[in-house]
């Protein structure tokens, strides 16, 4: 469950402790907390079951804790435990389920945005955290959008669609709402996220058929690109409303 432990904590999502003796996960990505992974299993007894032995037990802490430490991973990173402990903290706060319903409804919004615009998105929209944008119709890749968007203070990643020949250019990008809802965002500002992702499509559309198609070309229209100043200085303008958490834009720009 990496990447939507943060909806399963809040009970916004399927819960997998209920059929997996393992479970594992990231402590980043919608859960918020430091870059790192936690491992679940069962312990006590197993269920009683044909041909079973009476009182048989699960026996997975031995093995796991071992694979974990010395055979796989160095010494504790202390920091980083402390930081999962506030975020597990987080977890169990009743505005966290907020948050995660935040999280899905913005998701759904963007999703929603971009189709009314004709773009398509894998599955027909969302209903977890994540967006999955096929550009193929539009003839272009991932790699490039990623990179327009980049230069334009909008993060996301390239990534691969079904049917996909080449992870090198992979014909899709991958969207994810938990970090600017953090901030704040609610659904009209992820409408216009949408409205600045468009923009950022149709740059990229532009730049390709004035420079070509090939990498080393499209990239030679990057350079000093007056709409992709423009753009990011929009991106800018309208992320200033939203403080960051931990980072209070307002006191950098009084200091």
């Amino acid at each position: 469950m990496a990447h939507n432990s943060a909806l399963i904590a809040a009970q916004e999502a399927a819960d997998p402790f209920e059929y997996c003796d393992v479970v594992t996960t990231s402590t980043h990505k919608s859960l918020r907390g430091p870059r790192a992974g936690m491992i679940f299993y069962r312990k006590g007894l197993k269920p009683a079951k044909k041909g079973q032995p009476e009182g048989a037990v699960y026996d997975f802490d031995e093995k796991i804790n071992f694979a974990v430490f010395p055979a796989l991973q160095s010494g504790p990173h202390n920091n980083k435990i402390g930081a999962l402990a506030v975020a597990l903290k987080q977890a169990m706060a009743p505005g966290f389920k907020v948050y995660a319903k935040q999280v899905k409804a913005n998701a759904a919004c963007l999703a929603n945005y971009l189709m009314d615009k004709g773009y398509w998105i894998v599955t027909g929209g969302t209903d977890n955290h994540l967006i999955l944008w096929d550009l193929r119709p539009l003839e272009l890749t991932g790699n490039k959008v990623e990179k327009v968007c980049e230069l334009c203070y909008i993060t996301l990643n390239r990534n691969a669609v079904f049917g996909d020949t080449s992870f090198l250019a992979p014909g899709g990008v991958r969207i994810g709402t938990p970090a600017m809802t953090s901030r704040g965002l609610v659904e009209k500002d992820f409408e216009k996220i949408g409205e600045f992702l468009s923009r950022a499509v149709t740059l990229t559309l532009d730049i390709q058929k004035q420079c070509g198609k090939h990498l080393k070309d499209f990239n030679k229209g990057l350079v000093n690109n007056k709409e992709i100043e423009e753009l990011k200085a929009d991106v800018e303008n309208f992320m200033y409303a939203f403080e960051m958490p931990g980072f209070l834009i307002s006191e950098t720009n009084n200091g």
